[in-house]
């Protein structure tokens, strides 16, 4: 029996490779994103101080409902 060439175990672990750069590659975009956030939120909070803070925040939220 003639085994096709793409399904080797070199094409298959290949395909594997690239499944998990793949992930990694969400994975850092996502803690960069949410490190962004983070980073703005800390900013914002030291800017205007908590009480503001707070009422930003909440004003926000109210204004999506």
């Amino acid at each position: 029996m003639a085994m096709d060439a793409s399904n080797t175990p070199a094409t298959a672990l290949s395909r594997s490779a690239s499944s998990r750069s793949w992930q990694s590659r969400a994975l850092v975009l996502l803690a960069a994103a949410a490190g962004i956030l983070l980073a703005g939120t800390v900013v914002l909070w030291a800017h205007y101080g908590t009480a503001i803070f707070q009422e930003m925040i909440l004003a926000g939220i109210a204004t999506c409902f």
